[in-house]
């Protein structure tokens, strides 16, 4: 191997999954050197990120002799080469498993790591992956060295995600609790001293504390389990030096050390001990470990019973007890008897900064005992009209930790899903687009009625949801903020939760109570779940009691609840005990330096009349903030403005595009309010370009610590610049945006530029952002987002020129189909039926007026205004050159039997399969209006929809087929087998209708063809028993298709099939319940009234009524049955 002629290669002395390391010699002066390299020929972008950190940590911290120096980074191949130190040493890994360390050895060796670990954290570094192979010692000189900076973070403090733990950054034996992101705790220096600890476990016993070759088992270890302590399984190892193991192993960092001085003045002493008495004795741990900074512990102080109660619902939906302190007996723990298998949302209500997301993050423990998924969201009080925000972020999440799995893993989740869509993967894609990235390309999906399509939307959803809740993998969702869902959200959460399919779910949901009335959307979505007899509980959290914040200040000053007492009231004072304003008003005055820490005495001291002097101005949290930040850079100011806008997450390439900078200019400006607190970073570094030695480095996802800390970041900006920095903001984004960009942020980019709408001036840029909202609108409507859809479409009506008609005729004519189609999906036919009309105004020609009259039908079918339906088709159909009439209807129906024979003449019906597809345009528009004229005419006049359905056959035997036909087809087989009395000719019809939805691949006419042909056509000509399997396909298909209301005919069809097959009475009755529970889940009134009858009749031969002639069954009386039918007109 030759990286470069400047070096000599003298042998590979270690290799990983990731690197090759060598040693080597540096031909000027002979100098010994290491030459670190990636292993794979083409490096991930993660892999050169990790590299390029590591270098530039390392390089920042030369003035540390316990840290291995670097010579240079530089380019090789596709790759990275790193130049570094070689001093002669050994990783401990190494040493370890060549010679057993002796207990002064260790001592000697545990005090240096110690002192190269307090100049590290001296330096602001946090390593975060200590353990023996990244600790480097030479026994002949004695140097001892710490390497490998690739995961390290400048940070003071980090707060990881929950995620796979296969993907977790560092060591996963040496990982602390908070590393593994499921701790519910931040990230800070303390967690090296968890690793510190596991590496002196290991170098103490030969082992380390937790071995598992599975990497869920092994995190649970870190966060939940308790190792031997060191000295029971190696008596000799003094009881004082396993104290100070098990310290730095403590789960929860406060419990920790708080300096590595402090742990070096222990060890310290016990090296002092055995050289002078020959043994080591017990003495207090960390009286010297005192750390000036301020660290606010992030126990949850009085939260115990709340947390129980969250914890107590999760094992309800589990069916599994938790481990905890008081269950570690092995027979306390394992399942727990559960009711029935179900669903739960439990309710989070509280005031702003009361806790409520840290409540629920405590869960995260538990969801790894079970090995389940923990996903949120959170919806954004400044972006509430974008459909299903929060949602798409919670499952955007989930995809992410699947895709981390192996590839053996990965197959599985996609036979899963796959089999969950079905035909239908499409529609979960176009919601939550990452889901592309397991099942790959899907088909596209059919254009369905509104009814179906959302029917298709809800079963799709449910069955994706159903694949990750699971008794050994259950799922928990957590929505933050629901006082600011939009619609569509709540109309989803009360899917997941009202659905009797879903098991081993449990939802939370967190909102601020008194930002919600009793007409709030919110409120009535709960009123419906209550009505639904949904599981749904609630926990309510208050402000904290004195009480608790006097032991939250003692524990943060090291101090007794009595001495800190007056302090601790001035604080509830102030924040009338309000969980977040207690942490930012502690900040706050002790960066004021109002609360200080006295060397010499060594304690936390204050002045609480300078307290209340300089802060008697501040009575809010939004106050603070402020405060806090207009003490930052005027150019970070900016930055945290601009993100505010944003949105309470967001990305640094599209921070960088509004600010108008470059991504790693406005990564250093933004460094300021990070290094501070006020926003997150969500994600780990990464390169700014392909550029490997000169790229920098930023961190790319962030968050705001609070909705708060975004808040007070948005009142920076002056009233009077927000919607034109609004405007400007959505403006940028278009412009650096590619269609497939805009395409997946339009909602965001749209609701931009729609608030600074009115400093628009140039009646272009009004057009484009019509046709902007008009593009969002019908993206809100395919997601079933029907109120946010009125609302972008709304803007662009009311953005639309005078001139609009005869400049942007096409446009005009769509945004009004648009507004017509979404009004009367949200419920407003009148609001419908005036763009209808002002449509048909202004249409120029036929086709385009049908589309509207076809929207007319529709509405008026629905509404029961059938009569009106059959006036509107007729209309149109004149239009079109075709008449129906109203009267004379046997007559009629007379003449097109007629004029069907004729066209029929000697064919065969089956050859008719053979019609090519219909191109005249009027003809398929007349097809259309005939097909959804059916139903009105049904019911105002059957003697009509007869007419209908021998006008449609003719059609399409003259004009030929659409994708409707086989709907034609199979009611003639119905007017065949009803009217005609001819059954023969109703089975070909029937099955003639049933090839030509398979042929168009039409799943809505499928499901009609098969209920019609299964039911109405077989039992005339063959066995019964073979619409059995007919009607079971027409189920799946009905299914796919969203079209439940034939599932629900197809249902009640086969169950008198199975009567006249001889089942089983008990068999039926199970039957004819499954067949109630799911009319009442559609809402299906004809066929709920025919299972309740099924119901009764079975009760009654099965002996369950009160005698012979009793039909009364538990709810219901046979009179009262009755009247149910005659107020719904059910059978005539």
């Amino acid at each position: 191997m030759s990286l470069t002629n400047d070096y000599q290669i003298l042998n590979k002395i270690y290799e990983s999954s990731h690197s090759l390391v060598y040693r080597g010699i540096l031909n000027q002066n002979q100098q010994p050197v290491i030459l670190k390299v990636l292993k794979q020929e083409y490096p991930s972008i993660s892999e050169l990120t990790r590299y390029k950190q590591e270098y530039e940590i390392t390089r920042s911290l030369t003035t540390i002799k316990g840290v291995v120096k670097t010579y240079g980074l530089h380019k090789y191949k596709n790759s990275l080469v790193m130049f570094l130190e070689d001093f002669g040493g050994e990783s401990l890994e190494i040493l370890m498993k060549s010679q057993k360390l002796t207990l002064p050895e260790f001592l000697y060796l545990a005090i240096k790591i110690c002192e190269i670990l307090t100049e590290i954290h001296g330096a602001n570094i946090i390593h975060k992956d200590i353990n023996p192979s990244n600790i480097v010692f030479n026994p002949q000189t004695k140097q001892l060295k710490i390497i490998d900076f690739g995961i390290s973070t400048t940070f003071t403090r980090e707060n990881p995600t929950f995620k796979n733990p296969n993907i977790l950054e560092g060591t996963l034996a040496y990982i602390s609790p908070e590393q593994t992101g499921r701790m519910n705790r931040y990230l800070d220096y303390r967690s090296d001293f968890y690793s510190l600890g596991v590496t002196f476990y290991q170098m103490l016993t030969d082992q380390l504390p937790f071995e598992t070759n599975d990497a869920l088992e092994l995190v649970h270890c870190h966060i939940a389990q308790q190792p031997i302590l060191p000295n029971h399984l190696k008596p000799e190892i003094p009881e004082a030096l396993s104290d100070i193991v098990m310290k730095l192993l403590a789960k929860k960092a406060e419990e920790r050390y708080k300096s590595a001085l402090g742990i070096k003045t222990d060890i310290q002493e016990c090296l002092t001990q055995l050289e002078t008495t020959g043994k080591i004795s017990n003495f207090s741990l960390a009286r010297q470990d005192i750390s000036e900074q301020l660290q606010i512990p992030q126990k949850l102080y009085g939260r115990e019973p709340e947390i129980k109660i969250l914890l107590t619902a999760f094992e309800r939906v589990t069916g599994k007890r938790l481990e905890s302190e008081n269950t570690k007996d092995s027979q306390e723990q394992g399942n727990i008897p559960v009711a029935k298998k179900q669903s739960e949302m439990m309710l989070v209500a509280g005031y702003s900064g009361i806790g409520k997301s840290v409540l629920v993050q405590e869960i995260y423990k538990p969801i790894t005992q079970t090995r389940g998924y923990f996903i949120s969201g959170k919806f954004d009080q400044f972006q509430r009209n974008i459909p299903y925000s929060a949602v798409v972020a919670a499952f955007r999440s989930l995809i992410q930790q699947l895709l981390t799995e192996s590839e053996t893993e990965l197959i599985l989740w996609r036979e899963k899903l796959l089999t969950a869509f079905g035909v239908n993967g499409q529609v979960i894609i176009d919601v939550i687009p990452e889901i592309e990235q397991i099942v790959g390309s899907q088909p596209p999906i059919q254009e369905l009625e509104a009814t179906e399509t959302q029917n298709r939307f809800n079963l799709v959803f449910q069955n994706f949801i159903r694949v990750f809740c699971e008794r050994d993998c259950p799922l928990v969702i957590f929505l933050d903020d629901l006082q600011w869902a939009d619609s569509a959200s709540l109309k989803l959460m009360e899917l997941m939760i009202t659905n009797k399919q879903i098991y081993y779910l449990l939802l939370i949901g967190a909102y601020r109570d008194n930002e919600v009335n009793s007409n709030h959307p919110l409120t009535l979505s709960l009123n419906h779940l209550h009505e639904a007899g949904a599981v749904v509980n609630q926990i309510t959290l208050k402000s904290l009691q004195l009480e608790d914040l006097s032991e939250l200040i003692a524990d943060t000053l090291q101090s007794t609840k009595a001495a800190v007492n007056p302090l601790a009231q001035l604080v509830a004072s102030k924040t009338f005990g309000n969980p977040f304003f207690v942490n930012q008003f502690l900040g706050t005055i002790y960066q004021e330096n109002l609360l200080t820490f006295n060397r010499q005495q060594g304690y936390w001291q204050w002045n609480l009349t300078k307290i209340d002097e300089i802060l008697a101005i501040t009575d809010n949290v939004v106050d603070l903030m402020l405060s806090q930040m207009k003490k930052l850079p005027e150019s970070t100011q900016v930055v945290l403005q601009l993100a505010a806008c944003v949105g309470n997450s967001f990305e640094l390439n599209t921070l960088s595009v509004i600010y108008e900078k470059s991504v790693a200019e406005s990564f250093n400006n933004f460094l300021p309010a990070i290094q501070i607190g006020l926003v997150k970073p969500t994600s780990g570094l990464e390169m700014t370009s392909n550029e490997l030695i000169e790229s920098s480095l930023v961190v790319i996802d962030y968050k705001f610590l609070h909705d708060r800390v975004q808040q007070a970041a948005y009142s920076l900006i002056d009233d009077s610049q927000k919607n034109s920095l609004h405007l400007k903001i959505g403006k940028l984004l278009l412009e650096n945006s590619t269609p497939e960009e805009i395409e997946n942020r339009i909602f965001t980019l749209v609701d931009h530029l729609n608030k600074g709408r009115d400093l628009l001036q140039e009646s272009g840029e009004r057009v484009e952002l019509v046709k902007l909202n008009l593009k969002a609108g019908k993206r809100a409507k395919e997601a079933i987002a029907y109120g946010s859809a009125k609302d972008y479409l709304q803007i662009a009506l009311e953005e639309l020129p005078e001139t609009i008609w005869s400049n942007e005729y096409t446009l005009a004519l769509d945004l009004y189909k648009e507004l017509a189609e979404v009004e009367y999906l949200n419920g407003n036919f009148d609001e419908s039926q005036y763009f209808i009309n002002l449509a048909l105004e202004k249409a120029k020609t036929v086709i385009e007026c049908t589309d509207f009259y076809y929207l007319l039908i529709l509405q008026f079918t629905l509404i029961g205004k059938y009569y009106d339906a059959i006036e509107a088709g007729i209309r149109a159909l004149k239009m079109l050159g075709l008449d129906l009439p109203k009267q004379d209807l046997k007559l009629a129906f007379e003449s097109e039997v007629t004029a069907f024979n004729k066209n029929l003449g000697n064919r065969e019906i089956s050859s008719l399969y053979a019609i090519p597809e219909m191109e005249i345009p009027e003809k398929k528009a007349a097809l259309k209006l005939l097909t959804k004229m059916l139903a009105a005419a049904w019911i105002w006049n059957s003697e009509l929809m007869y007419v209908i359905a021998v006008k449609l056959i003719n059609i399409n035997i003259q004009y030929g087929h659409t994708e409707k036909s086989s709907i034609g087809y199979s009611i003639f087989a119905v007017v065949n087998s009803h009217v005609l009395h001819n059954y023969q000719r109703s089975y070909e019809f029937g099955l003639l209708g049933l090839r030509l939805s398979e042929k168009f691949n039409d799943l809505y006419a499928k499901t009609s063809a098969i209920q019609m042909h299964a039911n109405m056509a077989i039992p005339w000509v063959m066995d019964i028993k073979n619409s059995e399997k007919l009607n079971h396909q027409g189920i799946d298909v009905g299914f796919q298709s969203g079209e439940l209301q034939f599932v629900g005919y197809i249902l009640s069809y086969n169950f008198i099939n199975l009567i006249f097959q001889g089942k089983n009475l008990s068999y039926l009755m199970q039957e004819a319940l499954r067949i109630l529970d799911f009319s009442y889940e559609t809402q299906n009134q004809v066929i709920i009234d025919a299972a309740l009858a099924y119901q009764i009749w079975l009760s009654n031969l099965l002996g369950k009524t009160r005698g012979y002639f009793n039909f009364d069954i538990e709810n219901t009386t046979e009179l009262q049955y009755l009247d149910i039918c005659k107020s719904h007109q059910t059978f005539g």
